[in-house]
């Protein structure tokens, strides 16, 4: 409230949670009534966490007619309100998130399942530390084919890729200039920004935090950020897997430590090889890996970026500063001895992905798994084990994966394979063409 207290001129309230896609959704409320929202909250159906991309309910779901599409109480998260830059009337978001009528946690949020993982670190006297790169294309989308859209400094386009190049940066500058001002006012830590290898494609990575929850909600707010100013802008900003069939796609790479009740690293061994526990992790993340793929890999359109060649993981297996690898230990200082796990396309939902990478690192924690050597060279060349390689490949083995079953409450593990399944059934019946627009503003 003292937020609003201090920008009398909003008038207007978006509150929103994310559904297992990490699409928002929400309710659009009259400042007037905010006491109301923050004393009460507000409700709406448990099966609005669970619609699918299209937004509609999931078919033989039971949390529609079999129990009367009961609703949920929406709670204010510790966010707090935030204002909403690309909007032209001055408007600030609420983030919230859903609980049962009695006031507990409801299971079927993936929010409330990373807070989950999150209890389970705690219980051991272990604090998580997250740090998200996010990458995304500008795309003008107004024709037939999405392209770059022409840079408002030259007006003109620039048609392949160029890595770490200034040029390609300063062509968007008052869009990334007005991008690092809204991150600012949303608290969204926002740090280095590059230009990739895609055209139009940038990359910008989220401070380490030392709340999973809050790096999660940094990644959730920045993605709905970056689209809606880019359309302020009159142009598109997708963090689809593959937007481009010719080009790399966008991934969203995490990094990640643990904290022992000291504020020590456990993964420091005072040198480069990192410790036990850090070995004993990666093997978790190895062994989950295969039943793990479809949150990394949510789309029909995440398959086309897991590919041999194209930057992005096939392989399961993990080397030491190794950018082939789907498991990265980066070349560090001791006390930054860190995970880097990069097979999450930029297309997921940020509270499943960050809980599947901590969940399957405390189960290697937790039974000390030993992974396989790390591998040298080009991961592409190894014989190692592959991660799915189709969608519905990846929805069996979420569904039979005991390393899921351990990692997520099984309401979400019910609904998110449900969903997924309706979206493999009526996907085939898109085009190429159709699923793109499609994918380019929902994920």
């Amino acid at each position: 409230m003292d937020w609003l207290r201090e920008h009398p001129e909003v008038k207007t309230i978006r509150v929103a949670a994310a559904d297992l896609n990490g699409v928002a959704r929400g309710k659009r409320i009259p400042a007037r009534f905010t006491q109301k929202l923050q004393d009460e909250g507000t409700r709406f159906p448990f099966s609005v966490m669970n619609l699918d991309i299209w937004g509609e309910d999931v078919e033989d779901s039971p949390l529609v007619f079999e129990i009367g599409d009961p609703d949920g109480l929406l709670l204010p998260t510790d966010r707090g309100f935030l204002p909403m830059p690309w909007l032209n009337a001055p408007t600030a978001l609420l983030p919230i998130w859903m609980f049962h009528l009695d006031g507990r946690p409801y299971m079927g949020d993936p929010r409330q399942a990373l807070a989950q993982v999150v209890e389970r670190y705690k219980v051991l006297g272990l604090s998580p530390v997250v740090a998200t790169e996010l990458e995304f294309f500008l795309i003008d989308d107004s024709g037939k084919m999405p392209r770059v859209p022409p840079s408002p400094r030259s007006g003109k386009r620039r048609t392949g890729g160029e890595v770490l190049s200034l040029r390609a940066l300063d062509a968007f500058d008052v869009f990334f200039t007005q991008l690092y001002e809204a991150c600012e006012a949303m608290d969204i830590p926002a740090d280095t920004a590059i230009s990739e290898a895609g055209p139009g494609q940038f990359e910008i990575n989220l401070m380490h935090q030392a709340d999973p929850l809050k790096a999660a909600d940094d990644a959730w707010l920045f993605k709905m950020l970056v689209k809606g100013l880019a359309r302020s802008h009159g142009f598109a900003a997708s963090f689809m897997a593959k937007p481009y069939a010719a080009w790399p796609g966008n991934g969203m790479h995490t990094h990640f430590s643990i904290l022992d009740k000291k504020g020590s690293n456990i993964f420091n061994d005072g040198g480069p090889r990192g410790t036990d526990q850090l070995r004993h992790a990666v093997g978790g993340l190895l062994k989950a890996l295969p039943g793990s793929t479809l949150i990394f890999a949510p789309h029909a359109n995440s398959y086309d970026r897991l590919v041999p060649d194209a930057h992005a993981p096939t392989g399961i297996g993990w080397a030491y500063e190794n950018r082939t690898a789907a498991i990265r230990i980066p070349a560090s200082g001791p006390a930054a001895r860190r995970i880097e796990h990069r097979v999450a396309g930029g297309d997921v939902n940020p509270y499943l992905m960050i809980a599947a990478i901590l969940g399957a690192a405390l189960i290697g924690l937790e039974d000390k798994i030993e992974p396989p050597e790390p591998f040298k060279g080009n991961a592409y060349q190894q014989k190692l084990p592959q991660l799915p390689g189709t969608w519905g490949a990846a929805i069996d083995a979420f569904a039979g994966s005991e390393a899921i079953a351990r990692i997520f409450p099984a309401e979400i593990v019910r609904n998110f394979q449900m969903t997924k399944r309706q979206e493999l059934h009526y996907m085939a019946d898109m085009s190429e063409q159709e699923q793109s627009e499609l994918y380019l503003d929902t994920v």
